[in-house]
Formats: C-alpha cells, structure tokens, sequence
C-alpha cells in the first residue's frame, strides 16, 4: 500500500488565499487612508475598507479549509526499493 503525503504549500488553495490575501491588505489599507470625498462618490459606504475585509475573511476561511482537509497526495515506492 502507498503512503500519502500532504500537498503542503502546493495546494492550489494556499496559492489562492495567498493572491487574495494580499489583495485583501492592499484594499484595506487604501479603505482605512481613503479620504471622504472618495467615499461619498460611493454612496458613502467605504468599499476598499469593506471589500478588503471580505476578502481577508475569505482567505481565513480557504487557508482553514486547507489545513483541516488537506489533499493527500499518494506516494510511489521505487521498484528498486522492493
């Protein structure tokens, strides 16, 4: 029987939460230093500042996802090695 062996940082959803959670500080930092004038061109609802949160929250949620289900990807044994 082959042994698995955890997928780890090449889990596609690691590199996801990453790409995304780095876009989610860069909205939330230009939602916390936004000026007024810019939010009330948006119905006064700061949209960097929420959609930056929503997007860190998203890769909390993927990067839990990955940890408590990881692949499990099988290992071969060599034929030399029998």
């Amino acid at each position: 029987m082959a042994d698995k062996k955890k997928a780890g940082a090449f889990d596609i959803r690691i590199v996801i939460a990453a790409l995304i959670g780095i876009y989610g500080v860069v909205l939330t930092i230009l939602g916390i230093v936004e000026k007024q004038q810019e939010i009330d061109k948006a119905a006064g609802i700061n949209i960097n500042l929420w959609g930056g949160i929503a997007m860190l929250v998203f890769t909390a949620l993927f990067v839990l996802w990955a940890r408590l289900r990881p692949i499990a990807v099988p290992v071969e044994e060599d034929a030399a090695g029998e």
